[in-house]
């Protein structure tokens, strides 16, 4: 890329559980990366999806939501959502058009206070609300923050989205090319594939088992001339009584998570994988220490 004015940067994706943080990283870059459940507090860390044209390079971080903690898994969150509203050239505040305004959102609005970054305010889900209904949310909120943009979109449509990092783009530094055009993350293979799990045993037990399910991923192994990837996980839950709900009657909840979380992985590694899943119980995992370092979530990387 010879481009002169070639425009680079980070930026962060922050809103309410359910905005559709994670359907709009999905759309821009155009592969599963980020999982996707309708209960709040899915995303634990920060995920990056890189989107790269011939003009620029956003590198997206979507931050765990900022909000009240409940634990130290939550404190955990909050510290990394917070610390990376400062390191970041721009900041996109997700709202939700067919959602009135609340408490969570004067929340995060009270946080970017103290930042001294640009922040794009972006509607989405505007496929839900008839256009003039989008008037009246556009004021509301420039009367509550001092919005460099205001950006309108569905990201499950794609409506808009592109004018979105056009806008970006604007606002962006010049700079390097950070990643290969063809690579969208800078998370280990590893990182996505326990998502990927984890994203499915929220889907099928809803609301049965809550977000006390971590995925360690054991094993990740080439088999030889077979062609097929052989990866074996743990889903390590809270509370004995959440066992039987992960496995099921005689093991096929278990199979339904194995399978669908199966397709998944093999479309992000292109080749055929064997998974072999297990269930282990550690009693409030959520508020020790060690088991949340083991478990990934380092807080000294951030």
């Amino acid at each position: 890329m010879n481009n002169n004015h070639f425009k680079s940067g980070f930026v962060a994706i922050i809103g309410r559980p359910n905005v559709g943080k994670s359907t709009f990283m999905n759309h821009v870059i155009g592969q599963k990366i980020a999982i996707m459940s309708d209960k709040a507090q899915t995303t634990r860390n920060k995920i990056q999806g890189v989107y790269t044209d011939e003009a620029k390079q956003i590198i997206f971080i979507d931050t765990p939501g900022i909000h009240k903690p409940k634990h130290k898994l939550g404190d955990f969150m909050v510290k990394i959502a917070e610390n990376t509203l400062n390191e970041v050239d721009a900041i996109m505040f997700m709202i939700n058009a067919d959602e009135d305004y609340g408490k969570g959102d004067q929340f995060i609005i009270d946080r970017l206070q103290s930042i001294k970054k640009p922040v794009f305010l972006v509607i989405n889900k505007i496929d839900l609300v008839h256009p003039d209904e989008l008037l009246p949310i556009i004021e509301q909120y420039k009367d509550k923050y001092p919005f460099k943009e205001i950006v309108p979109i569905s990201a499950l449509e794609g409506n808009n989205v592109s004018r979105l990092m056009d806008v970006f783009a604007e606002y962006l530094p010049e700079g390097p090319q950070f990643y290969p055009e063809d690579q969208i993350t800078d998370h280990p293979e590893r990182f996505i594939i326990s998502e990927l799990i984890r994203e499915k045993a929220l889907q099928l037990t809803r609301e049965e088992v809550p977000h006390s399910v971590a995925v360690v991923i054991d094993q990740i192994d080439n088999r030889g001339d077979e062609e097929k990837v052989l990866v074996q996980a743990t889903i390590v839950i809270e509370r004995k009584s959440q066992k039987g709900i992960i496995i099921g009657k005689q093991g096929q909840m278990l199979k339904q998570i194995g399978k669908r979380a199966r397709q998944d992985i093999e479309r992000l590694l292109g080749s055929k994988v064997y998974l072999e899943l297990w269930v282990k119980v550690q009693e409030n995992w959520r508020n020790k220490e060690q088991q949340l370092h083991e478990f990934g979530f380092k807080q000294d990387e951030y």
